[in-house]
């Protein structure tokens, strides 16, 4: 009788459980901060004798440093204190957005170690370009990464628009169709500042790293499930369900921006018609208040502004703007119950004005009665949530699930 269940895959050998185990240490010890041999042993739950041969191993091949005593007030010999590594393997997340382009260093500590920004218009120009753009950017933090003894040994491209595979299969708001962006990038990069051996690159939805970078980073206070907008030039989105990205069949999950409010609406830059970021993305909000829709970020600064000395139509292009992402996110609320739902991008600077439509519809239209008028689970994104941090920190978090696999790159 033929079987349903799927393969197990084979057994786990004294190498594969070495390298869990070396993983399991080396996480405990960055999640702890710092911490001693007999302390991680008691959380790992492997015995001292274990976890000191990983720990040594750790220490050798550069991702744990120690140093100091810690005394417990208990007997014994006091012990040393071993954290993740301020040098060594470090990750570069690269996001690449419509009117800028953002590059950081993150170590394995999780902390963001270099940043340079680049205020870009990348409309209209071709996507080597746009990427040959980031890599140079990226190049240079490279330099700076290794002033302070880093060694990257990924990057990480954010990317707008539907992305899977290594290429940008649609990002409307560059004009953007089946551009293979991981090769492009890898292809500058190695032009702009060559390493050896030439660094990894792949790439993932910007929303979906910014989502990322706020359930780790982020003031989230435990919550694990939630919607996350990106408000730029478009509106991107992602969806958090107990830790995880719902990343959906084909990888496409989140594309609330285009999501249609007026199917008799303005035409958008995807082919349809009266999609939610013809009302609440950047050019929308900034044409409201009568401000020029090309602005890019002067122009977003300048609608705050105006906000705050309480001009009228400015306000009222804000309020308009958040009663059409209620209406939207009260659908995407009953149909997937998250615990919260988190604005970020231009979103954030823009909530005063922005959340009380907003709320508001979404206490009128959310059907299970938990979402009542400030309620808190309408939030802005922390400054921490950004989309490169998150992007730098996915590399670190695979150095960190098998840091044996990065153990030659970082003592090279």
């Amino acid at each position: 009788m033929k079987s349903n269940h799927t393969s197990l895959g084979p057994k786990a050998d004294k190498e594969t459980v070495r390298r869990h185990n070396l993983s399991l240490v080396l996480r405990a010890v960055r999640d702890e901060g710092e911490a001693t041999r007999a302390g991680v042993a008691a959380r790992v739950g492997l015995t001292r004798a274990a976890v000191s041969s990983l720990v040594e191993q750790l220490l050798d091949s550069g991702f744990l440093s120690e140093s100091g005593k810690t005394f417990s007030g208990q007997a014994g010999r006091p012990g040393t204190v071993l954290k993740v590594t301020r040098a060594g393997p470090a990750g570069i997340g690269v996001e690449i957005n419509i009117d800028y382009v953002s590059v950081c260093v993150v170590d394995l500590s999780g902390t963001d170690r270099v940043r340079l920004t680049e205020h870009l218009d990348n409309r209209g120009a071709a996507p080597a370009e746009v990427l040959a753009r980031g890599a140079r950017i990226a190049a240079r933090t490279l330099d700076s990464a290794a002033e302070q003894g880093l060694s990257p040994v990924g990057v990480q491209l954010a990317l707008p628009g539907l992305v899977a595979g290594g290429t940008v299969r649609q990002a409307p708001n560059l004009g953007w169709n089946q551009v293979p962006a991981e090769e492009l990038f890898a292809r500058a990069l190695a032009e702009a500042g060559p390493t050896a051996p030439p660094l990894p690159v792949r790439s993932e939805n910007e929303a979906n790293l910014a989502a990322l970078a706020e359930l780790w980073f982020g003031g989230l206070g435990g919550i694990r499930s939630f919607l996350y907008l990106s408000g730029e030039i478009g509106v991107g989105g992602a969806l958090v369900l107990d830790g995880e990205l719902l990343r959906g069949a084909n990888g496409f999950a989140g594309e609330i921006g285009h999501v249609v409010v007026d199917a008799d609406g303005p035409l958008c830059r995807c082919g349809s018609r009266g999609c939610l970021e013809q009302y609440a993305g950047q050019s929308a909000l900034l044409r409201g208040a009568g401000l020029d829709e090309n602005a890019g970020v002067p122009g977003v600064v300048e609608l705050e502004a105006l906000a705050r000395s309480g001009d009228e139509r400015a306000i009222a292009a804000i309020g308009d703007a958040g009663r059409m992402l209620g209406r939207v996110l009260s659908g995407a609320v009953n149909l997937f119950d998250p615990d919260a739902v988190v604005l970020g991008g231009i979103y954030r600077s823009l909530m005063p004005w922005l959340s009380p439509p907003a709320d508001g519809e979404l206490t009128g239209r959310v059907v299970s009665g938990l979402w009542p008028h400030d309620s808190g689970r309408l939030r802005a994104s922390s400054s921490a949530g950004d989309a490169a941090r998150g992007a730098a920190a996915l590399v670190v978090r695979a150095v960190l699930a098998d840091p044996v696999a990065y153990a030659d790159r970082t003592s090279a």
